[in-house]
């Protein structure tokens, strides 16, 4: 008898099932596939492999600015994804040191009855069980679509196309978008909201589109994908007109959806094809059975999914605050509330901005592209919201994250002696503005 078996062996699944072993003497980790689940093998890591590939040839391309002549460089796709999986295979490798603290057993899982999972034609009984199945991409259900990369297809890709077209203008397309629009293909941006990122503050999307448009990238917005004719042609409505485009490659990034583990509903789990509902402990409506991540369908972000994790073994973790990071050329991020959802929640908020080309480490790296907005309560002053367009934007969403979970007002930011010169100082000055 197991205290807990997890099904998926992704961050989530991975990093609860060896946390709990503080907590449980006897735990089985469950795999189909790799180590590492979709983060790991396709997802954040080749992405950021890729990407700082991307911001290689990108930094050699302007290293005139700095004094530095080099000579012409190009890409090698064939290389860049071979660099890609040495760090995938090493960072699969590292994990076997972690799995010596539990059971570990490769097959698919089935969930037969309260309390026991079939892998491999044996069963395993267990008093917990944690579902971390995770996601797979998503596709439109238009015709053509087979003739579209997913986005696991296209990390395997060593082909460099002229052109592309980008079904989708979310985090993983505008990354997508920025990577290749580096590599030198022309790259068209297919999006069916009005404004690319839709989940983020629109004064940051509209700002980092028209980034990205002066770095060449083509947007279409407000366009609903209708059929992909003859494998390079893309079809959509816009303002009720039909308008086609056309390039070599077309890629499919419309999200991911929640994969379910066979035998939820011989238990009485209750989901929906938007994932698996618990509650607050990640418990679902069977109890004694939990599910974390992607397959929850909360926040499809591998951070989440550990927090989840970490809150499914009783840790208090603030599940309201999480950073949200697109790793484009300037890179995004955000956490908290966006202006439109202050708007929604009728909360009084003022706003304070700063930029980048008024921040000294910024001029340094020639990289003065971009701002920071903070959203801050007018009630008690506590910070809301930040928003970041901008050099490093990934690294600098930190501090506001724990800022915002603990109920910090901008004053105590203020009161906060920051380094110089670096780019985190552009926090402070704003709160001290």
């Amino acid at each position: 008898m197991y205290d807990l078996i997890v099904i998926g062996a992704g961050p989530g699944g991975m990093d609860t099932a060896v946390a709990a072993t503080k907590k449980y003497e006897k735990i089985l980790l469950i795999e189909k596939d790799q180590i590492g689940g979709t983060c790991l093998n396709r997802g954040c890591i080749p992405t950021k492999s890729i990407a700082q590939s991307a911001r290689i040839l990108h930094d050699i391309r302007r290293a005139s600015i700095f004094g530095i002549e080099c000579d012409k460089s190009f890409p090698s796709l064939e290389r860049i994804i071979e660099r890609k999986n040495q760090i995938v295979n090493e960072l699969r490798n590292n994990t076997s040191t972690l799995l010596k603290q539990i059971e570990f057993i490769k097959g698919e899982a089935k969930i037969s009855a309260h309390g026991t999972v079939v892998v491999n034609g044996e069963e395993y009984n267990t008093r917990r069980i944690l579902i971390a199945t995770g996601s797979q991409p998503a596709m439109l259900n238009i015709p053509g679509r087979e003739f579209a990369l997913t986005s696991d297809q296209l990390l395997e890709n060593k082909h460099l196309p002229e052109d592309m077209i980008i079904i989708g203008g979310g985090v993983i397309g505008l990354e997508f978008a920025s990577i290749f629009n580096t590599l030198g293909v022309q790259v068209t941006v297919v999006e069916y909201c009005k404004e690319i990122l839709p989940t983020f503050d629109r004064d940051i999307a509209k700002r980092l589109r028209m980034a990205l448009t002066k770095k060449g990238i083509k947007f279409i917005t407000d366009a609903r994908v209708t059929e992909i004719i003859d494998k390079t042609t893309v079809e959509f409505e816009k303002k009720d007109k039909r308008e086609t485009v056309e390039a070599e490659m077309i890629i499919m990034a419309v999200g991911r959806k929640p994969v379910f583990p066979d035998g939820l509903e011989s238990i009485g789990v209750e989901f929906s094809y938007k994932g698996i509902q618990t509650d607050d402990n990640q418990e679902t409506n069977v109890k004694g059975v939990y599910a974390i991540g992607d397959v929850t369908g909360k926040c499809m972000l591998a951070h989440f999914a550990t927090a989840q994790g970490k809150r499914m073994l009783g840790e208090n973790i603030n599940l309201e605050v999480v950073p949200s990071v697109v790793f484009c050329e300037p890179e995004c991020s955000m956490v908290g509330l966006t202006e439109e959802q202050c708007h929604e929640r009728g909360i009084q908020y003022t706003i304070k901005k700063g930029f980048f080309r008024a921040n000294g480490k910024a001029l340094c790296m020639d990289e003065t592209e971009g701002m920071v907005k903070m959203i801050i309560g007018l009630n008690d002053m506590k910070i809301l919201g930040v928003h970041i367009y901008g050099p490093h934007a990934a690294d600098l969403i930190a501090e506001p994250a724990i800022a915002i979970s603990q109920g910090l007002t901008v004053s105590e930011i203020a009161e906060t002696i920051h380094a110089h010169p670096t780019l985190n100082e552009i926090i402070s000055q704003i709160a001290n503005g």
